[in-house]
């Protein structure tokens, strides 16, 4: 179990996780987590100055920013992932958001198969504002490895694309959806939108997940998880107002 830890600064709380990310927010009283997705994916450095100034423009600091929905041009390897977030946590660092050796901001990060992008790219975010709603949440996103664990060995039935493999899969990764909801004092009935990131056909396991998740809240995405051998992805969020910009 990961501890839940305030961070009034940007009107959140977060579950501890990994130094790239948390594994999810929940929004403190008196705020509320809406959700902005860009109309095009923007490359990284433009991404991080257009949040910036799409923050001012609401009145929130930078530290308001609470989850990061990325694209990749594909699949990293393990080390290459490792890399790649140094760049990425720096910037939250300048920001005052990443402190202490804790990241608090919520992500997700994956490669789209079809038209994916010439280089990394923000995607969406989300961000808190002053609100009277309560209990607005992002859950993290998370493939079948365990984070902490070996890799790839304790890749959860690792390079098994069978449907029982992808069904050990989808099993591991909907019971730490569920997990990290639970942990935020959340749960399925909460949620807006289910977001599943796979390749693969996955018409089998449908009936199985839909018994766990209300169908009117997923969505499906031709995406890979970011890391190479990982091959099934979701993460969850209860958020009731989102832009386009």
């Amino acid at each position: 179990m990961s501890p839940l830890i305030p961070f009034p600064d940007g009107g959140y709380a977060f579950l501890e996780g990994v130094y790239p990310y948390s594994q999810g927010v929940v929004a403190l009283p008196d705020f509320a987590i809406e959700r902005a997705i860009f109309s095009q994916p923007v490359p990284m450095a433009e991404g991080f100055r257009r949040i910036a100034r799409f923050l001012a423009l609401q009145n929130r600091p930078k530290t308001a920013l609470c989850a990061a929905e990325l694209r990749s041009p594909k699949p990293f390897s393990f080390e290459g992932f490792v890399e790649f977030n140094k760049g990425y946590v720096s910037v939250l660092e300048q920001w005052q958001l990443y402190r202490d050796g804790r990241n608090p901001v919520a992500r997700s990060n994956v490669a789209p198969e079809a038209n994916p992008p010439a280089e990394p790219c923000f995607y969406a975010f989300c961000y808190t504002v002053p609100s009277i709603q309560t209990g607005s949440f992002v859950v993290a996103g998370s493939g079948e490895w365990p984070e902490g664990g070996r890799f790839p060995e304790d890749i959860v039935a690792r390079g098994d694309l069978s449907p029982a493999g992808l069904q050990q899969k989808s099993d591991w990764v909907l019971a730490t959806m569920e997990s990290r909801m639970k942990q935020l004092g959340t749960g399925w009935k909460h949620a807006t939108v289910s977001q599943v990131y796979s390749v693969h056909d996955l018409h089998a396991l449908m009936p199985r997940i839909e018994q766990r998740i209300k169908p009117s809240t997923i969505t499906r995405h031709y995406c890979r998880p970011p890391i190479a051998e990982l091959e099934f992805e979701m993460d969850v969020r209860g958020v009731y107002l989102q832009r386009v910009i």
